[in-house]
């Protein structure tokens, strides 16, 4: 009886300790890009997440089976993320801040529900639809105010985050129906091979396929620093949490956890990298939050 309990609340536990890791990758990234090229930076970092999980599952402390298994599902999945999510994310931090960022990754869980809408033919409720309007509010009151003040006005960059949420959208709905028929630890060993092969291929293209240029770069402390974070915890610690999260609860209650990490993202950010946090990025952050807060909360009316 205590094991179940102490079960039930795993996924929650999970999903607390993957948001508070996702919270601080916004500002490892936005340190790392000081550095590196977009694709350097995920190059090593996925890299070093795919060895490392090949290590774990040749020495047998993970075991692995896809046998019978249609891979290729997975494969549509990594497409979506790693693959396109982390483009758009990791160029849309280059050119905002690491506090932006995680403010626009609050939105995954509105996004989930407007796909479930598209696909699932779910129909929101009108609480469903106000909270999600809320959210939309708080993000074009983020992006408009930008215009008004002395701060760089980059939509550019705040298309492209939006961009990368559209790809968690997906990634939140189909990593749900294939929690079915893989472990999460199949899931993600995938996921970082695929973006370990897409993103290197494209950083050795960049450096003209030199391996002297491409191994220059960790010589320095802190870069190797930076990687090891997005490599080892936010890459196979926060990802393999992530997808046991959603291998036991819903997708859109999963989701709820992009609140916290959009508030560890806004910490980090302010108190670590001293990035400017305005009132109207304040304002806009709570709507954006508490806009996905009732997105889920009122979903409930729509399965009773």
């Amino acid at each position: 009886m205590l094991k179940q309990k102490y079960n039930k609340y795993l996924p929650y536990l999970s999903g607390l300790m993957f948001s508070i890791i996702f919270g601080f990758s916004f500002m490892f990234t936005k340190e790392g890009l000081e550095k590196l090229t977009s694709f350097e930076l995920l190059g090593y970092r996925f890299a070093l997440a795919a060895i490392s999980l090949s290590i774990l599952k040749y020495t047998g402390l993970i075991r692995m089976n896809f046998k019978n298994k249609k891979i290729k599902y997975l494969l549509l999945l990594a497409f979506f993320q790693p693959g396109l999510y982390f483009i758009f994310e990791t160029t849309g931090i280059q050119l905002t801040t690491s506090s932006e960022a995680g403010i626009m990754i609050a939105l995954i869980p509105v996004v989930v529900t407007i796909l479930g809408i598209i696909f699932l033919d779910e129909k929101p409720n009108i609480l469903q639809i106000i909270f999600i309007l809320l959210s939309v509010a708080g993000v074009l009151l983020i992006v408009l105010m930008k215009g008004q003040t002395a701060i760089k006005n980059n939509y550019f960059g705040m298309t492209l985050l939006a961009g990368a949420v559209i790809m968690a959208g997906f990634y939140n709905v189909l990593s749900r129906k294939l929690s079915f028929s893989f472990r999460p630890v199949e899931i993600t060993y995938i996921m970082m091979w695929f973006g370990a092969i897409t993103f290197n291929l494209i950083s050795f293209i960049q450096n003209d396929f030199s391996f002297l240029n491409y191994f220059k770069p960790l010589a320095d402390g802190d870069t190797l620093f930076t990687i090891m974070y997005l490599g080892i915890l936010s890459s196979i610690v926060a990802f393999f949490m992530m997808n046991y999260t959603l291998s036991r609860i819903t997708a859109s209650q999963s989701a709820v956890f992009a609140n916290l990490t959009t508030v560890v993202s806004i910490i980090a950010g302010v108190f670590f990298r001293n990035e400017p946090f305005y009132w109207f990025q304040v304002l806009g952050a709570t709507m954006i939050i508490l806009g996905v807060w009732g997105t889920n909360y009122f979903s409930r009316l729509t399965k009773h």
